[in-house]
């Protein structure tokens, strides 16, 4: 699944160089799991290796859409603030000093990398 930003902040590998998860990752994915099972977000929350096939400006955003039927996933940009499609499907985790205000008082230590169509086989 694409998951890009075009932040030189935030420059992530080509898919062909990403690293997979891999043994050498297995005390670290151990951790992850324990920590989603303690806040009970193991069935909810996962792992995806994030890399870049295109760029993305900082006002733009990926947009999932399925079609059940035919058994597809299709993924197109559109700008922040012009999509419809407002549900949060992949968020990344940024630096402390990158973090973004949210509506809460305090910063968000993620970022959103996709939103998802709702209503499944919706066309826009």
């Amino acid at each position: 699944m694409p998951t890009q930003t075009s932040r030189a902040s935030h420059s992530l590998p080509r898919f062909e160089d990403a690293e997979p998860l891999g043994p050498q990752d297995t005390e670290f994915a151990r951790d992850i799991k324990a920590v989603l099972e303690k806040h009970g977000n193991l069935d909810r929350f996962g792992l995806v290796l994030l890399h870049d096939h295109f760029s993305v400006g900082n006002d733009e955003v990926l947009v999932e859409t399925n079609d059940p039927q035919a058994r597809t996933l299709h993924v197109e940009v559109e700008r922040k603030g012009e999509t419809k499609h407002a549900h949060p499907s992949q968020w990344r985790f940024v630096a402390d000093s990158e973090e973004t205000p949210t509506t809460q008082s305090d910063s968000a230590p993620y970022e959103v990398l996709m939103l998802c169509l709702t209503l499944a086989c919706e066309k826009r």
